[in-house]
């Protein structure tokens, strides 16, 4: 069986005394086969801004782990710039999406600022936090790795990883009123929609980005 959380977020990952991270708070985890590749909801669920796109806009993706890997990537985010990903009322550009700061920092070939006495260790860690994020977070799941491709991309090198397509924060052809409004869920038809498949590799979407 697999376990889709639904609401990975920092209030839901905790410490022990030896500092390894635990999840709690399954409340609004689902359970389905490994033999299936659909997930049926009836609404969408989870906390405003770390909840994957697919849960709110119709017709961008199918409901799967991707959903669990785009809030992963939103909380590595926001560890990586020690603030919220999201600031409507931010006095600077660059706080306002804090992913679109940090592709175009990537894509520019600048640094980003980390502040001061950082290792060079410390700095190239944080930019493939950052990096990784950023594929976590694209709007399409097809897009995003699986957390076994996560994983492999963090305890790799930093060179051996590639700029995803530049991250967005809504469908640009989607209407206003296929969003919940006042954070509240829409309604998800009831025919389940088909996710991805399993075998797809991030790795070739990777190849496929100039």
């Amino acid at each position: 069986m697999k376990i889709l959380h639904f609401d990975i977020k920092p209030h839901n990952i905790l410490l022990d005394e030896n500092f390894l991270p635990k999840i709690s708070d399954f409340g609004l985890a689902k359970l389905y086969s490994t033999d299936e590749s659909i997930v049926c909801l009836t609404a969408a669920r989870g906390t405003m801004g770390y909840m994957a796109p697919e849960l709110i806009y119709k017709n961008i993706g199918g409901i799967s782990h991707k959903a669990d890997v785009y809030s992963f990537g939103i909380l590595l985010m926001e560890m990586v710039g020690r603030r919220k990903h999201l600031n409507a009322f931010a006095a600077h550009v660059s706080q306002v999406y804090f992913p679109t700061w940090v592709y175009e920092q990537f894509n520019k070939g600048k640094d980003m600022e980390l502040g001061d006495n950082v290792s060079e260790e410390e700095s190239t860690m944080t930019k493939k936090m950052a990096l990784v994020a950023l594929w976590c977070i694209q709007l399409e799941p097809i897009y995003r790795p699986s957390m076994h491709e996560v994983i492999e991309m963090l305890e790799g090198e930093f060179e051996n990883l590639k700029l995803p397509p530049k991250p967005s924060l809504v469908p640009q052809d989607k209407k206003k009123e296929d969003v919940g409004v006042n954070n509240e869920p829409i309604t998800i038809p009831g025919d389940c929609i088909e996710s991805e498949s399993e075998s797809e590799s991030i790795s070739l979407l990777m190849n496929n980005v100039n």
